[in-house]
């Protein structure tokens, strides 16, 4: 498979993860960040472990819950706490700091050399993203902007040892077991902060199976192995698709308008995604990757389980948009 064709798959994972805030804010209960992550995670998590049939190694446990706990557990109980206090373009500014993020880590931790090009794309992404969502009157939290700030780090750390440490196992396998550990370490950190969910409604579930199904198995798969065929800096730059994706959801499903400074935003963001993968092109030939262990999660399993999730959670999101107009604005 080509270079271009796996940029286009990986970049779906952050375009789908641009529902995320839409779908806290109008389909969840508010105040429950932690309780929140860990039913997106673990259920998550446990269905990839049953198709798959593949469990960790032992001298891989404690690199799954350190990656299960940058990956998902502190990111999303950070992106939670980040929606839950700050507009979503503050939230979304801040997250995009990641890709440069990345390339400092990806320095440190793989040896990888620091291009100007790609500095000044992801730089300009931020830029971009600030246009495309920051109104003037945004109000800035200090818990919410170190949440983010944390978030955006904690994602970076999680990519780049995505990177490093690579088992012969299918990036579903990967994904399954980064998400079972996640959700394992957040499970009992509910259960002591935070006080019980109020009942939950139909849509509340719909929103669980959403960012469950599709934002986490299926999208996690797909980025994890994006993670283990392109460069760190190039992948952390196509994370910016992810506000580019709110702000489109947010003008066809809560009928948000569109001003100039928006749009121009969102061609700055393209435009630096675009530039940072030019940038962060392998000046040769990346070696072979040894072959990954047979299992069932390889070849057609993984293309029929993303079709499986895909249809599990078509009904639930058409819920989510055929009902806007019944739930109380936030």
């Amino acid at each position: 498979m080509s270079r271009t064709t796996d940029i286009f798959l990986t970049a779906l994972a952050p375009a789908i993860w641009g529902s995320t805030y839409l779908v806290t804010t109008e389909a969840l209960p508010g105040g429950y960040p932690v309780t929140l992550a860990a039913l997106r995670a673990l259920p998550a998590g446990l269905l990839l472990l049953a198709v798959t049939r593949c469990l960790p190694p032992r001298a891989w446990l404690g690199r799954v819950f350190l990656l299960g706990s940058f990956n998902f557990a502190l990111f999303w109980v950070l992106l939670f706490v980040a929606a839950y206090r700050l507009p979503g373009g503050v939230a979304a500014t801040l997250g995009a700091l990641q890709a440069m993020m990345v390339i400092f880590m990806a320095r440190g931790w793989l040896g990888a050399p620091i291009r100007a090009g790609a500095v000044a794309a992801a730089a300009t992404g931020v830029l971009g993203v600030a246009f495309l969502l920051i109104s003037p009157e945004a109000a800035l939290d200090p818990v919410g902007i170190a949440a983010g700030l944390g978030g955006a780090a904690s994602m970076a750390a999680g990519t780049v040892l995505s990177r490093k440490w690579q088992p012969p196992v299918s990036a579903l396998s990967f994904t399954a077991w980064q998400l079972t550990a996640g959700g394992l370490i957040l499970l009992p950190l509910a259960l002591i902060v935070e006080p019980s969910l109020p009942p939950l409604t139909v849509t509340n579930f719909a929103g669980l199976a959403w960012l469950g199904l599709i934002g986490a198995a299926l999208t996690y798969a797909i980025w994890f192995r994006g993670v283990a065929r392109l460069e760190p800096g190039a992948v952390s730059m196509l994370g910016m698709m992810s506000p580019v994706t709110a702000v489109i959801l947010g003008w066809v499903v809560l009928g948000q308008s569109l001003s100039l400074l928006p749009g121009l935003g969102a061609l700055i963001v393209l435009g630096s995604v675009w530039a940072g993968q030019r940038a962060n092109r392998p000046t040769m030939p990346a070696p072979a990757r040894p072959e990954a262990s047979p299992d069932p999660a390889d070849g057609t399993i993984m293309n029929r389980t993303g079709a499986f999730l895909a249809i599990l959670s078509a009904q639930p999101f058409k819920y989510l948009m055929t009902n806007r107009s019944e739930r109380r604005p936030r």
